[in-house]
């Protein structure tokens, strides 16, 4: 049974940082290398959207809202993928999502709440 459990979100003033962690258990040997990972947000009131993706190869997709502020990233040997939020604004408030999909099987976490306000 794959499992995504999210962590590191919390209240943040704007302009500060935050880093999200997404660890996968469940996956056997180097599979979660194959996986591509991703972070989705959903602010109240809207759509889930997606934030960025990464593939196995590393390389990534953003979103243009958040582009040149988050980073994704990830350690395959840890079965672990991050979110690096930087100078964020109070419209990045949302839950946000880890997200994984291989080969066609989607996997979703529970959400952590980032919250940026003054």
């Amino acid at each position: 049974q794959v499992q995504l459990v999210e962590s590191g979100g919390g209240l943040v003033q704007p302009g500060g940082s935050l880093r999200l962690s997404c660890a996968a258990s469940g996956i056997p040997g180097k599979i979660f290398s194959s996986f591509v990972m991703g972070w989705y947000r959903q602010a109240p009131g809207k759509e889930r959207e997606l934030v960025t993706i990464i593939t196995r190869g590393g390389n990534t997709n953003t979103a243009d809202s958040v582009k040149g502020r988050f980073t994704i990233s990830r350690d395959n040997a840890k079965n672990t993928v991050y979110l690096q939020m930087n100078n964020l604004k109070p419209e990045d408030t949302a839950v946000y999502y880890c997200h994984g999909q291989w080969p066609t099987q989607v996997y979703w976490g529970q959400g952590t709440q980032v919250t940026v306000s003054s």
